[in-house]
């Protein structure tokens, strides 16, 4: 499956993804500058996003852990959501973010 993702500074790179991964660890891994500070575990918001309107509806609800830490974010959006908290799955092909500013 692919992702499509916009960094900050505007470029677009298509990534390769698997559903054993969460939207975080793709990133990360592909080398794109994202901090994920924790780790994935929901205790920061360094791997805030922003999730393209079309595909809100395909990924899992907010959780309160992570509303929480988006509380603490900059430049949240409607659309904002913690990457390590999405996790991959076959609906999610194609699915297009743009990483918040840092």
């Amino acid at each position: 499956m692919k992702i499509l993702v916009t960094d900050r500074d505007g470029n677009k790179q298509i990534l390769e993804a698997d559903t054993s991964s969460t939207l975080m660890e793709i990133i990360r891994d592909e080398g794109i500058d994202i901090e994920a500070a924790c780790g994935g575990c929901c205790a920061c918001a360094t791997c805030h996003v922003y999730i393209d309107d079309k595909w809100l509806n395909r990924i899992d609800p907010i959780d309160d852990d992570e509303e929480s830490m988006l509380d603490q974010a900059f430049d949240v959006k409607k659309n904002s959501r913690l990457s390590c908290q999405i996790h991959l799955n076959e609906e999610l092909d194609g699915l297009e973010l743009e990483l918040a500013p840092e």
